[in-house]
């Protein structure tokens, strides 16, 4: 696959959602095989000129959350939403269309059941 000019694509962020509690399941893929076949599919994306940036998170327990309300912050441990499935990563690739995108998507490693989000990015040009 060939990228087309930047004129005629559009940047998507996909951002992965994934239960972290299927890694200590008994049968579970690891977490370095998932990292291994992260790293395939970015490999391969970059090949295509298609990936611009991605990165896997640190689990969700090492995160902060600042919160503004009323003009007041509060700092929070912990993920935004406490839900059984939290952001993991992301990756930032650059194709023609949402059917392009979604088609990448569907490629999306999991460990186990998982989410692919997958959102334009605001064009700033």
């Amino acid at each position: 696959m060939v990228a087309r000019s930047r004129e005629t694509n559009m940047q998507y962020a996909l951002l992965l959602y994934e239960n972290e509690a299927v890694y200590a399941e008994e049968g579970a893929m690891s977490l370095e095989a998932i990292i291994a076949a992260h790293g395939a599919l970015a490999a391969e994306l970059a090949e295509q000129g298609v990936l611009r940036g991605g990165q896997g998170l640190k689990s969700s327990d090492t995160a902060t959350t600042l919160r503004k309300s009323r003009g007041v912050d509060t700092l929070h441990d912990g993920p935004y939403a406490e839900a059984r499935e939290q952001l993991g990563g992301f990756y930032v690739i650059e194709v023609p269309d949402l059917d392009a995108a979604l088609a990448i998507a569907k490629r999306i490693p999991f460990a186990g059941d998982g989410a692919v989000e997958v959102r334009p990015i605001i064009d700033e040009d």
